[in-house]
Formats: structure tokens, sequence, C-alpha cells
């Protein structure tokens, strides 16, 4: 529509428009013209017919002819001037008169497959157009009332009825039929003189107004153009261009505007001109300063990028300043727990322990606040299981429950999936976060746990976990600053309770991070309800089999509890176990049942029996079991408490287990297993010693294997060693091992193709293996889960750790303390302490990170002789492994120098060389990743830098050892 010109315009709204109306008139009136002059020769023709029809009929029935020659004869000759011919036929179709013997008598005759109707017909062919009309003769009919004497008249169509004879009805009858033939050449001459007429006057209209358009086009278009052009010229600069001529009306105005127009632009281009020169200068100058503005602020940068570099190494170095001596005082507190001691050192030792594993937490809340804040917290997806994960974190956190007497109980719904793919790690921080902070916020009552789907699919879910308690609750001013970093509900809780005030914001953080959120309500003085959302996915391939309780399914239990959460958590598992359960909610209930139980002889198969105050559980819980005995033989006992004196007194008084709440399904389910009464006593009374089994180690390592010889000489009875895979299958062929603890990267046989092969034929097809790596990448562990190892340890060993492992794989649970809960509690929290990436930070370069003698001892469980001896192996073939890392990097052998680089950091796990080890870490890690020898050029330098200083601090390391010792 733009681009049309003004011409354009003019006959689109001139000429157009006229010649569409003049020959749509022309069109309309040439029409209705015809329509006119065709309804004129019908209606001529139908009153020319009927009266012939009608005066036809008595010389028909007559047979006088010559009378109806006459009467067609004279209507020829007066309506000639439209009619050709007219005939009569008889009723039998035959010509009975004609008024022109040349006509076409079968044009005018009705077809035999067309009879004719009472009303006058027509039939048109190109030429004529053909009318007929019915010649007919009227009957009386008598109706059944009349008199047959009555009479009637009839003219042709129309009948006469008396007011005598109005009881009798006509009949029409055909004596045969008029024909008039229609000359239609007149008519179309008519037709086409006014369609002629009409189109012709039509386009006298359009040329007029086409004339009329032509010369005001001249007229405009003209003077227009020549307008734009001189505009076109203005706009090119040339302002001295005008337009000239004397134009008419409203034409003249424009021109005169257009030219004042360029007349003042070209006075304004003047003064812009003379504008732009002086901006131009006052730019200069600006730049001139935004130039040394952008050089302080380059260096301003510069300072703040060195300063934040500076407070990341210093947290770097404080974290590793901080958890060395930490991780001292934790190792040595626990190690003097170990002997004997008075109540009151033990009391002392106790608290130290706590107060350095608080100041641990501190110090993770700190690094993780950082790293969330500089954007570098990864969330890791690896496999898991909700259940047991949970589990973990409440085993840690029960027993600060059970000292304040809080009833702490989890519900996690049974259509749950179990095996996940998530971060486990962070989602137990944020659990054990939430719940410690309702534990410590709780002075009494109880703390509820509940675990529930937000959504769900094939592929993923959006798990929710709620901690609810009855607590000091919070004001609304508290709850408005409760995310804010460094800050709680109120600075005094501070003071009264402790913490860094980080806790839930890296929480936050933490679940956006897995798509989630974390929200609360709470009201002052009664409780707050935290919950938080993650997503995981659905692992289609689970971790471990479901549990085994089929011999469950319809036993009875006789299930008492009287706190709610509690019960209803438990019944869920046990209805989910398909037991069939009478639950009980109070003492009184509890007396009725036992009662009507007696009299009817009815007994349970099992009875679970719950307390919640520990000060009166012994007392109430004699009489329970004396209550319940005589309906349940099998009695189980779950309590606040992981008392050893208090379960041993239990069991002596007739209970056959005592379980620590919160109650879990794997917990209750084992303790449920058929074993006989004998077998649970033995299980927790007898003192912890030596196991009598022999375990398989193998590592291609020395020192690595006398380190792990030594840990498990303190627990088993027997230990072999082997140096690589195919010793380790060679051994495992002829003799039978209770456990075999195997290393990965081996030569001669790594430690996957030894494991398929001791698989596939030995004694030891059954036999747990564990792996053991000094380093392992995420997702890794899961990996040798699916490769078909039993359980998974990182390097360097812990001893709680590994007796963890055997504890749980070799089914000599009678050889450990009563106290399962406790156990199972300090390996948890020691398998924590080891897994966790913070707690295997050590800084860069610095004194004591060459050669840290304390580290050592740690690491060899604080034998001297051995951490001396594994040091000095060490030191002795460093120089070794330096040229053989050095020709492979040379030969660019990219799997030589994985495999002895993976050989080196097994090595430096049980020495006290931290900088070697991390950075020895750090290829390993990057190697497994992908990542060139080429690219890691800058790395291998460190590394050789850090070899050498080792090997130069070995000297006068090994001169002050040996001092200390004399």
């Amino acid at each position: 529509m733009h681009k049309k010109s003004l011409k354009d315009w003019v006959i689109l709204i001139t000429i157009i428009p006229t010649g569409i109306i003049a020959f749509g008139l022309a069109g309309y009136f040439s029409y209705s013209r015809h329509v006119e002059l065709d309804n004129f020769i019908n209606q001529r023709a139908f009153s020319i017919i009927e009266p012939l029809a009608i005066m036809s009929k008595d010389p028909l029935i007559n047979k006088d002819r010559e009378k109806l020659r006459q009467l067609i004869g004279f209507t020829h000759r007066t309506q000639s001037s439209i009619i050709d011919s007219i005939i009569i036929f008889t009723r039998d179709n035959q010509v009975f008169v004609t008024s022109a013997y040349n006509g076409n008598t079968e044009l005018m005759r009705i077809k035999q497959e067309a009879p004719l109707n009472n009303y006058t017909q027509l039939e048109e062919t190109n030429d004529y157009i053909i009318y007929r009309a019915a010649i007919l003769e009227e009957t009386l009919i008598n109706h059944p009332t009349s008199t047959p004497s009555k009479k009637a008249f009839s003219f042709n169509s129309i009948t006469l009825i008396s007011s005598e004879n109005k009881d009798q009805l006509s009949q029409p009858t055909q004596l045969g039929y008029v024909a008039i033939q229609v000359n239609k050449n007149r008519l179309k001459f008519e037709q086409q003189s006014q369609t002629l007429i009409a189109f012709t006057v039509a386009l006298f209209g359009t040329l007029l107004s086409a004339l009329f358009a032509i010369k005001l086009i001249r007229q405009v278009t003209k003077p227009i153009n020549s307008m734009v052009q001189a505009i076109d010229r203005v706009r090119e600069g040339k302002l001295e261009s005008r337009v000239s001529g004397l134009l008419m009306g409203e034409l003249n105005l424009l021109k005169t505007g257009i030219n004042a127009m360029a007349q003042s632009i070209h006075g304004y281009q003047n003064e812009m001109q003379a504008s732009i020169d002086q901006a131009t200068i006052d730019l200069r100058e600006s730049l001139e300063q935004f130039e040394i503005q952008n050089v302080e602020l380059s260096i301003a940068k510069r300072k703040a990028q060195e300063a934040n570099k500076v407070k990341s190494e210093f947290l770097a170095n404080m974290s590793h300043e901080l958890r060395t001596p930490l991780n001292g005082v934790i190792g040595f507190t626990r190690q003097v727990l170990k002997t004997p001691l008075t109540d009151s050192q033990r009391d002392y030792l106790q608290t130290i322990d706590r107060s350095a594993n608080n100041l641990l937490t501190i110090i993770n809340d700190i690094l993780d606040f950082s790293k969330l804040d500089a954007g570098k917290m990864v969330i890791e997806n690896i496999p898991f299981l909700l259940h047991e994960s949970l589990e973990e974190t409440l085993a840690l956190l029960a027993p600060s429950a059970h000292k304040k007497e809080l009833e702490m109980s989890i519900n996690i719904k049974q259509n749950l999936p179990d095996s996940l793919v998530g971060d486990v790690m962070r989602i137990k921080q944020i659990a054990t976060n939430l719940i410690s902070n309702a534990i410590k916020f709780t002075p009494q009552g109880s703390i509820e746990i509940d675990v529930t789907s937000e959504q769900i699919n094939q592929k993923h879910v959006l798990l929710k976990l709620t901690v609810k308690d009855t607590g000091i609750g919070m004001t609304e001013k508290q709850q408005r600053t409760i995310f804010d970093a460094f800050t709680q509900a109120d600075q005094s809780i501070t003071r009264l309770y402790g913490g860094t005030g980080l806790g839930l914001v890296i929480c936050q953080r933490l679940a956006r991070e897995m798509s989630g959120n974390i929200g609360f309500t709470s009201e002052k003085n009664q409780g707050s309800s935290f919950w938080f959302t993650f997503q995981c996915e659905i692992n289609p391939m689970p971790l471990i089999l479901e549990l085994d309780n089929h011999h469950l399914s319809n036993k009875s239990i006789l299930f008492f509890e009287e706190n709610d959460h509690s019960r209803n958590a438990t019944l869920a598992i046990l209805n989910n176990w398909q037991m069939n359960v009478t639950s009980i909610v109070n003492n009184h209930q509890l007396e009725q049942v036992v009662t009507h139980a007696k009299q009817v002889g009815l007994t349970y198969d099992y009875a679970l029996i719950g307390h919640s105050n520990t000060s009166t559980a012994l007392s109430e819980l004699k009489k329970l079991i004396a209550l319940v005995t005589p309906v349940s033989p099998a009695i189980y006992l779950t309590l606040n408490s992981n008392s050893p004196s208090l379960h041993e007194a239990l069991i002596a008084n007739g209970a056959m287990n005592c379980l620590s709440k919160p109650i879990n399904a794997s917990r209750l389910s084992k303790a449920l297993q058929p074993l006989s009464h004998d077998d649970i006593v033995m299980a927790t009374t007898t003192e912890q010693k030596i196991l009598p089994i022999k375990v398989l180690a193998v590592d291609d390592n020395e020192a690595n294997l006398k380190l792990i010889k030594a840990l498990l000489h303190e627990q088993v009875a027997e230990v072999i060693l082997a140096d690589n895979g195919q010793d380790a299958l060679a051994l495992c062929k002829n003799e039978h091992f209770a456990l075999i603890f195997m290393d990965i990267q081996m030569p001669v046989m790594d430690g996957i193709s030894t494991l398929k092969s001791i698989r596939e034929d030995s004694l030891n097809i059954e036999t747990p293996i564990i792996a053991v790596t000094a380093h392992a990448l995420s997702g890794e562990k899961e990996k040798m889960y699916q490769q078909g190892f039993n359980a998974y340890m990182t390097k360097p060993i812990d001893e709680t750790m590994l007796r963890h492992i055997i504890y749980e794989y070799c089914d000599f649970s009678h050889f450990i303390n009563n106290n399962e809960d406790d156990v199972k509690s300090s390996i948890e929290k020691s398998s924590m302490a080891i897994t966790s990436p913070e707690a295997s930070t050590i800084p860069s370069l610095n004194s004591k990170g060459v050669i840290d003698w304390p580290l050592a001892l740690k690491r060899a469980a604080n034998k001297t002789d051995l951490a001396k001896e594994m040091l000095e192996g060490l030191v002795e073939s460093l120089p070794a492994t330096h040229n053989s890392i050095s020709e492979a990097i040379a030969m660019k052998d990219t799997e030589q120098v994985k495999s002895l680089i993976h050989k080196l950091n097994g090595a430096c796990c049980y020495t006290g060389t931290p900088n070697l080890s991390t950075i020895t870490s750090q290829i390993e890690t990057q190697l497994k990743m992908g990542i060139s020898l080429t690219e890691l050029e800058p790395e291998f330098m460190e590394f050789f830098e850090h070899i050498e200083q080792v090997i130069s601090a070995a000297p006068s390391a090994f001169k002050t050892f040996t001092e200390q010792e004399t």
C-alpha cells in the first residue's frame, strides 16, 4: 500500500470505482430487463392459451374441426408477432387441428414419458418456447349425502356448484390439449439491445471519468514529483535546492513551505555543526577523564581479585590448620577413651570430643557457605538408598535426643521409591541440620519426621522431608531473619545454644541447588515445623534387594506405643510386612487386651513395646514384660536410650531384644529375625575380642599391606597377604576366607579381573569382597557395586571403618559389645569423617605439609615403628618413581603414567606427606577425567617439585623422629 504512487491512487479512487459502479448498474439493469421480458412473454402466452383451451372444449367434444380451425386461426393472426403455430391435440396425443400446416407438430406434441398436467406448462428450447394447456371437462360426483337431481356448471378448470348442489364434487377429465409455439428471436433481440445500450452508457461514463482523472494527474502529480525531487536533494545535503514555478491552490502553499523548510534546515545545519565541534572538544576531554578512571578501576578490581584470592587461600589454609589439630584432638581423645578412666575423666574427655566435633561442624559450615557464595558448590548425582541414608542420619542424632528424653520418630511413606540417584551427602547434611536444630531448641516433648512425595513419575521424584518439634518456636520478628547469614532467630540464642547462624542459609541454598526449596511454620512456645524438598532421579537398577520379611507375613504381633506419630510410623512398617497387628495406645487398654487373651487362650508371635521416659523405663518396663510374657514369649522393647546397662537389665528380665528409638525398618527387621534367645543374650553381653576368622588382603603396595595387616590383626585371628591379583586368585582356589580386601589397580591382574575370576572358579565364590582404593571419582563407588564388590573403602583405612566392614559382612555380631547402636553410630561417624571431601582437604606447600609426623602416626594406627617404616619405604621409592613417571611422560604413555600415579597415591595415603598426597590425588583425578598429559604439564612440574621437597626433607625429619624417640 505504501509503495503506490499518487497517480495510482488517483486511478484507484476515480476511474476504478466509477467503472465498477457503471458496469455494475449496467449489468443489474440488463439482468432486470431480461427477467422482465421473460415474464412478459410468459404472461402474454398464458393469457392466450388458457382462454383458448376453455373455448376449445365444446367444439372438441362435438368434433367440430371447422369451428376450432377458425378459432385458432383468428388467434394466430392476431398474435402472429410472437406465435408461430397453434395445434390442438386429442386425448390420445393426435393432431386434431392446426393453424399452420408447415409447423413442427413433433416439437409441440407431449412426449410419451411426460404426461400433461391440469395446469399450463411450458417447455423451452434454444429458439422456441412451447406452451401447453389441457382442455378439461368437469363431471359431478355425488356426495354420500347428496341428491342425484342436483346440477353443476363447469368452465374448464372452474366449476360452479349451486347451493342446492353443494353436496356434489367436480372431477376434471382431459379431452385433449392446446399447444402454442412462440418464437424467441424477437425476445432475444430485445434483450440484447437492452444489454448493449446499458453497457454502452457504462463505458461512456467510465471514459468520461478517465478523462477527468488524467487531467487531475497532470495538474497534481507533476508538481508533487518536482517537490519530491527537491526534498531528495535537500536530504542529500544540497540545502540550496528550491521548488520553482506557479502552482495551483494548496500545492503553491506546499511549495512555499518546502522552500522555507529547506532554508531553515540550512540554518540549523550550520548551528549544529558548530555545536558538534564544541561537543567533540568536550567529549575528548571527558574520554581522557574516563580513561584515567578506568585505569583506577582496573587497579581496584585487580586488588579486589587479589584480596578475594587471598581470602580463598586463607580459608583453605585455615581449614587445614584448624582441621589438623582438631583431627588430632578428636583422634587422641577417642584413643584415651578406650583406656581405663574414672567417671570424671571420661566425662571431661567426652566433653572435649563433643566440643571438637562442634568446632569441626562450624568450620564445615563456613567452608560450605564460602563455596555456595562463590558458586563453586557442585551437586553430585550418585545412587543411594533413601531409607538407609535417613537411618544413618538418625543413628548419629539419636543419642542427643535420648539425652533430653525427646521422643523422636520417623515415618517414611511406604510407596516411595527407595533406590534413587542424587547428592546423598547434601541431603543428609540438610536433614542433619534441621533435626539437630529441632533437638537443640526442644527442651521436652517430641520430634516428628515425615518423608512424603510432592511429585513422582517414572524418572524423577520430588521428595519432602518435614521435621516438626514441640520446642520454643519463634515470633514473627524472629521468623523474618531466620534465613539471613550469620544470624539466628535471637542473638541471645547464640550464647545459649551456640552455632554460626549459617546452617539454615546453607540448607536453603543446597535445597535450591537440588531443584527444591525450604520453608517453615512456627509459633512462639508452640514449636516449629521445618520442611525441605529435593528432586532425585529414580534408579532403574535398585542397589540392593528388599528386606526379606516373608517369615513375618500373617504373624501376630502385640504392639504398644503411646506416642501417636511413633505408633503410626511403626504401624506402617508392620502392615507393609502383612503382619496381624493389635495396636494399643495406653496401659489400661494393654491390660484389657492381655486379660482377654488369657481368657480365650490367645497368644501372639511377637510383642513390641515402646517406652519414652528413660528415668522410669526400668521399673515400668519390668511390669509390662511380666504382664505381656504369658501371651507372647518374644518381647521386643523400643527405648529412648542406648544405655548398655539398661538394655542388659531389661533382657535379663525377659525381653528378647532392646532397640533404641527412632525405629526403622531395617533394624526392626533384623531384630525380628528368627534367632534363639541364647544367641540374643550372647550378642548383647559378650565383650569384643579377636574374631576367629581368616582374612585375605591384596595390595601391590608393601606399605599398604603392612598397615592393613597391623589393623586387621587387632580384630581377626589370621591375615593372609598377596601383592597382586594372580597370587590372590591362587590363594582363593586353595583356601576359604571369611573376607577379602582387594585393591583395584594392581600389576599382573587388576582387582576387577581378580574379582570376576574368584567368583567364577574358586573356594570363595560367596565370600564378601571389599574394594579398597586410594582415590575415587564421584560415582566410582556405585561402579564398584555394579562390578560385584560387596562394599567399598577408601584409603587411608580407618580402624573403626574396618571394624564396621567386618561386623557387617562376617556375621560375628555376637563378638561385638551389646551396645549395637553405639557401635554402629560410632562407625557411621567415622565413615562420614573419612568420606567427607572437606575432611581430606590439605593445603598446598607449607613447612608442615612436606612431612607431617603426627599425620603419619595417625594413619599407622599410632604405631611408631610401622609409621616410620612406611615413610622410609615411600622416601626410598621416590627417586625411581620420579624417573619412571618422567620417562612415561616423555613417551606419552598415558596408561603407564596413570598406573604409576595411582600406585604412588596409594602409598601417600598411609604416610605423612600431605602436599605430595594432594597433588598426586589431583593428577589422578584429572587423568581419569581424560585430561591429556600436555594439559597437565604445570601440575606435573609442581608434582616433581613436591617429590624433591619430600626427598630433601626426609633426612632431617628422620633425625628429629629418632631424637624424639630417644
